[in-house]
């Protein structure tokens, strides 16, 4: 069977299993938001079709998840400046209180690969995050996966991910990848040069994969943590 064929017959199977592992109401009550950050300079194509691919089936998981969407393209982040980094701010002041809101539980950051690495849009907003670490490592304990959109399918995705799971251990975030049955560092999906992910059977099923594990860790931890 090859892997097209694997992938169809298991991820039914495989996503049942998993769900069926975080009980209804997981969150006693309390809801959970996460959100999912787009970093590539273009608005609505593909980096954003593929998060939310995740964020739809995080809120599949249980009716206490909540997501929204955050699009970076158009705002105007500076390079972080160490020495004046108000100045460098831009538009991730707008950004500030909503990673903020103690609601948000889990965030997944989505990049085009650029040159086997993340967007340069993609750094700036990390750097900036460096408020967060200042700010007595507010991010610390929230839940993290990384989606991946490159030209290939041995195109960065991987490397890129890496990168960014990099920056978010220094917020000592939680760092999870995409679940089984594909297991491995996160959603990696193939842009087939026409703003399509559609037919990328496997990168599609590691974004969903991907955005139910980020909700039932988050789920658990919020569980234990109310």
């Amino acid at each position: 069977m090859d892997r097209r064929g694997f992938m169809s017959k298991t991820l039914a199977a495989g996503a049942a299993v998993a769900i069926a592992s975080v009980p209804a109401n997981a969150a006693q009550g309390k809801t959970i938001k996460i959100l999912g950050i787009s970093c590539s300079p273009r608005k609505g194509k593909t980096t954003a079709a593929a998060l939310k691919i995740c964020l739809d089936a995080a809120k599949g998981v249980d009716s206490a998840v909540n997501t929204e969407l955050i699009e970076l393209a158009g705002l105007d982040i500076g390079i972080f400046d160490p020495n004046d980094p108000k100045a460098s701010q831009g538009g991730f002041v707008d950004l500030i209180a909503v990673l903020s809101e103690p609601k948000v539980a889990a965030i997944i950051v989505g990049t085009p690969v650029y040159f086997g690495s993340m967007t340069s849009l993609c750094k700036a907003f990390l750097d900036h995050c460096m408020l967060f670490r200042q700010r007595n490592f507010a991010l610390s304990g929230k839940v993290a996966g990384i989606v991946a959109v490159g030209g290939a399918r041995n195109g960065g995705q991987e490397l890129a991910i890496q990168s960014v799971q990099a920056a978010l251990l220094c917020q000592e975030m939680i760092i999870v990848g995409d679940g089984r049955p594909t297991g491995h560092f996160g959603a990696t999906l193939v842009n087939s040069g026409n703003d399509d992910i559609s037919g990328d059977e496997f990168g599609i099923a590691t974004a969903k994969n991907l955005g139910r594990r980020v909700a039932e860790v988050a789920l658990k931890i919020s569980a234990v943590t109310k």
